[in-house]
C-alpha cells in the first residue's frame, strides 16, 4: 500500500489502532454491475418510472456520476470492464474472455486479497475459469450452460453443477452466497465482484411480486411481459441493500468501497420517463440509450458526500480505480483506463476529455468506432453529433459549417480516433479475415 493512501485510510479509521494482522487494515471492495440497466433506471438519476431507494441513499452519501458509459452489450463490457482495455485490443468474439487476459482479479489476488465472482458469467473458461481469471471462489450462472436464471435456476458454484427447484429465486442465491463470502473473509482484505443477473430479460415475478410462481422455470429467452420490468429494478435495489446491510452487520462498511455500474443500455423498446422526457431503451447500439449507464460509489469517510459528478467515465477506468484504491502497483502492466479515485475524494484529479468505443458484436472483422465528451461524438465514418439536441443521433452535424465549441472538439475527438488506429492485434486481424473468408 502506498504511503498517501496508507495515511488517508488511516486518518479515516481504517486502520486499527491496535497492532493487528497487516492484511486486516488493507481496505475492501464490491464492484457491483447491473445488466440491462440504464441510466434511466435509478431514482438518484432523475427517473419518475422506478423506485431504487436503496441505491439512491448510497448515491446521497456518496458520488453519483452522470456521465459513465460502458459498450452497447454484455460480454463487450465484460471484457473491458475486468481488463481496462478498450475491445479493440482483446475482444475475440461473444461470450468469451480471452485466456490470455490479465484481470484485475487476478492483479487483488497476487497482491494478497481473497477474491470472489457472484452473478451472471458469460466469459467460457469452464468450471476453471473463474479460477483462471483470479478469484478464489464463485457462484455463478451461465459459466457452461444456460438454464433458468430467475425462478428455480440452474447455477455453476466452485466446480459443481446446482439445480434448486423449491422456488429459489436465483439473485437471492447469488447474494446470499456474497453475504457469506463477506462474513469468511471479514478479518481478511477481499474484493467481491458481483455482475448481477437482474434486470435483464426475461422479465418475470420477483419473490416479491403478487403473482411469483415458485413452480417456474423460465428459460434463457428474452422475451416476457414488460410490466414486470419496474419490480425488477426494485428488486435489484433491495438485493444491493441487503449486502450493505451485511457489511454493516460486520463491521466492515466503513472500510468497503462500493462501486454501482450497468453494464449497458436497458432493454430494446423498455419505454422509461426522466421528468416530463421519455427514455426507450436501446441496449445493443451505439446510441445514449445503449451505452449511458449509472455510476454511483460509496466509502464514509472516503467519498466525498453528495458529489454529482460531470467527469467522463468509462468501464476501462474501473481497473486503474480500483489498483489505486488499494495501493496496488502492478509491474508492466499498461491499461486504457484512467483512475477516478481523486474525483471520489472530491477532488479535481485527471478527468477524461474524451472517452472512446471500438463496438462490435461478434469481434470483427469490423467494428463501429467513436470518440465523444459529455456533449459531441465523432464516429470513425466521419459522422459528428451534438448529442444536446440530438440525443438519438438522427441528423449528423454538417463537419464544413462547424462553428465556435464544435470546431475544437472535432480536432480533439480525432486525435482520439487516431491513437487507436491501429490498436487492433495483428493475431485477431488475421482470425478476423479467416472468419470472413469462411462466410463468402
Amino acid at each position: 500500500m502506498n504511503r498517501q493512501v496508507g495515511f488517508l485510510l488511516a486518518t479515516l479509521g481504517l486502520f486499527s489502532a491496535s497492532p493487528a494482522p497487516a492484511e486486516q487494515a488493507r481496505p475492501n471492495i464490491l464492484l457491483i454491475m447491473a445488466d440491462d440497466q440504464g441510466y434511466e433506471c435509478l431514482g438518484a438519476n432523475g427517473s419518475a418510472s422506478y423506485k431504487t431507494p436503496r441505491l439512491d441513499a448510497l448515491a446521497a452519501q456518496g458520488a453519483r456520476f452522470e456521465h459513465c458509459y460502458a459498450q452497447p452489450l454484455c460480454t463487450p463490457t465484460r471484457v473491458q470492464l475486468m481488463t481496462g482495455l478498450y475491445n479493440k485490443r482483446n475482444y475475440i468474439e461473444f461470450g468469451l474472455l480471452d485466456p490470455k487476459a490479465t484481470t484485475f482479479a487476478q492483479v487483488f489476488q497476487k497482491a494478497g486479497y481473497q477474491t470472489c465472482v457472484a452473478g451472471k458469467w458469460q466469459l467460457q473458461g469452464g468450471f476453471q475459469g473463474p479460477n483462471h481469471f483470479g478469484f478464489h471462489e464463485y457462484c455463478l450462472w451461465q459459466l457452461t450452460r444456460r438454464p433458468a436464471r430467475y425462478a428455480n435456476p440452474g447455477l455453476e458454484i466452485n466446480g459443481k453443477e446446482v439445480n434448486y427447484s423449491q422456488g429459489e429465486f436465483g439473485e437471492d442465491l447469488v447474494s446470499d452466497y456474497l453475504c457469506a463470502f463477506f462474513e469468511r473473509n471479514q478479518d481478511k482484505p477481499f474484493l467481491a465482484y458481483y455482475p448481477m443477473m437482474l434486470t435483464h430479460g426475461p422479465f418475470v415475478p420477483t419473490p416479491d411480486s403478487p403473482d411469483y410462481d415458485r413452480k417456474a422455470r423460465t428459460g434463457v429467452s428474452e422475451a416476457g411481459n414488460r410490466k414486470h420490468f419496474a419490480s425488477m429494478v426494485a428488486y435489484g435495489d433491495k438485493t444491493v441493500g441487503k449486502l450493505v446491510d451485511k457489511l454493516e452487520a460486520l463491521g466492515l462498511r466503513k472500510r468497503t468501497l462500493i462501486l454501482y455500474l450497468g453494464d449497458n443500455g436497458t432493454g430494446k423498446g423498455i419505454v422509461s420517463r426522466m421528468g416530463n422526457k421519455e427514455v426507450v431503451g436501446d441496449k445493443g447500439a451505439t446510441t445514449n440509450g445503449g451505452t449511458h449507464v449509472s455510476l454511483i460509489a460509496n466509502l464514509p469517510g472516503l467519498v466525498k458526500a453528495g458529489q454529482v459528478r460531470q467527469d467522463l467515465v468509462d468501464t476501462t477506468d474501473f481497473f486503474p480505480t480500483l489498483v489505486d484504491f488499494a495501493g496496488i502497483k502492478p509491474a508492466g502492466l499498461s491499461l486504457d483506463g484512467r483512475s477516478f479515485l481523486p474525483q471520489l475524494k472530491g477532488e479535481k484529479g485527471n478527468p477524461r476529455e474524451w472517452t472512446y468505443c471500438w463496438y462490435s458484436r461478434n469481434g470483427g472483422p469490423t467494428g463501429v468506432e467513436f470518440a465523444r465528451n459529455q456533449r459531441f461524438k465523432l464516429y470513425g465514418d466521419g459522422k459528428m453529433f451534438d448529442l444536446t439536441k440530438d440525443e438519438l443521433e438522427k441528423a449528423p452535424l454538417n463537419l464544413a459549417g462547424l462553428q465556435g465549441e464544435a470546431v475544437g472538439v472535432k480536432e480533439l475527438l480525432g486525435k482520439a480516433l487516431e491513437k487507436y488506429a491501429t490498436a487492433r492485434p495483428k493475431e485477431l486481424k488475421l482470425k478476423e479475415e479467416k472468419k470472413g473468408k469462411k462466410k463468402e
